[in-house]
């Protein structure tokens, strides 16, 4: 005949004590009949101070809340229960170390309550405990660094401003929006005059110094969210003006030349016959008419038309040509 193995009580007692996880055992009452080493170390209660006593009497913060629910329905509807770890991060008062019990700073927690049959004895119940704050931690880092790759997508490294692609984006977006809800929609191409002799004179460092004041002066014009300024290229720039008509723009050009005028960077390098010794900008405006759409493309090669007007005719000027 063969022997039957049998499991003696005592290695129970060390199983559940070396396990890397909380394991607490509940009677029909809510009585805590087994309470392992992991939550003695967690929740600074000893088990020979808990063991018999309504689990909840132990964490009174914890009566009529989420956990206290999932008992009760595992006790009485032998209803097992998972608490969600996005409402319920860390219910338990359980800390890693002194350290974090002095702080405050809980484990961050998976808990899971499952009914337990018992021969012979009303129905019980198996509260289990990970501390989950290593995933938890990991999972905050890796979505940083996913905003942190996307900002680096669709940033500009050089100002902070918007970029090529995001602009690309943006005005595709835009000019489907204008077309569909019959607004109109108006863009500026912005263009430092003289740039090329400003680093001749003055080195490439000072000249990425003055294009990161410059972005940062246009940028700060504009008030509306919907509005955006993103590098194009080199020392351009171009501005998406939502539901804004071309007199409108015109206007948001002017003030942005002359904010650019004011910052009163010296320019020693540019030709004589410029009229100033300063840093300043010729913008191109062109807009799509509400009702009559036009392509990106076309829309661009207008402002960017308008742009070489404005330089052609003497620089630091907005001229306006509609697509």
């Amino acid at each position: 005949m063969d022997a039957v193995a049998t499991i003696h009580p005592g290695m129970l007692d060390s199983v559940f004590g070396v396990i890397d996880l909380g394991a607490v055992v509940l009677d029909h009452q809510r009585r805590v009949v087994l309470w392992n080493h992991w939550m003695s170390r967690h929740s600074g209660h000893e088990a020979g101070m808990v063991v018999g006593r309504d689990f909840f009497a132990v964490f009174p913060e914890l009566r009529g809340k989420r956990l206290d629910n999932a008992v009760l329905q595992a006790l009485r509807d032998n209803f097992p229960a998972v608490l969600s770890q996005t409402l319920h991060k860390a219910p338990i008062p359980l800390f890693a170390n002194h350290a974090a019990r002095t702080s405050g700073v809980r484990i961050q927690q998976a808990v899971a309550v499952t009914p337990l049959a018992v021969t012979g004895a009303a129905r019980h119940c198996l509260i289990q405990v990970s501390d989950v704050s290593a995933a938890v931690h990991r999972e905050r880092l890796l979505r940083d660094q996913a905003l942190e790759l996307r900002s680096q997508t669709f940033s500009d490294g050089l100002t902070g401003i918007a970029n090529r692609r995001h602009f690309d984006l943006a005005m595709e977006k835009e000019q489907r929006r204008a077309k569909r809800s019959a607004i109109a929609l108006t863009m500026l191409m912005i263009d430092i005059d003289f740039f090329k002799a400003y680093n001749d004179h003055y080195g490439h460092q000072q000249g990425d110094d003055t294009l990161i004041r410059v972005a940062g002066a246009l940028a700060a014009m504009l008030q509306r969210p919907q509005d955006l300024i993103a590098r194009y290229g080199g020392e351009e720039f171009v501005v998406i003006l939502p539901d804004m008509d071309s007199a409108s723009g015109a206007r948001v050009a002017e003030s942005l030349r002359q904010r650019i005028a004011q910052l009163a960077i010296p320019h020693a390098g540019a030709p004589g016959g410029h009229g100033s010794q300063r840093i300043t900008v010729s913008i191109g405006v062109a807009t799509q008419a509400p009702h009559q759409p036009v392509e990106v493309a076309a829309l661009i090669g207008a402002a960017d038309r308008a742009l070489y007007t404005a330089k052609r005719h003497g620089r630091n000027q907005v001229v306006i040509e509609n697509p």
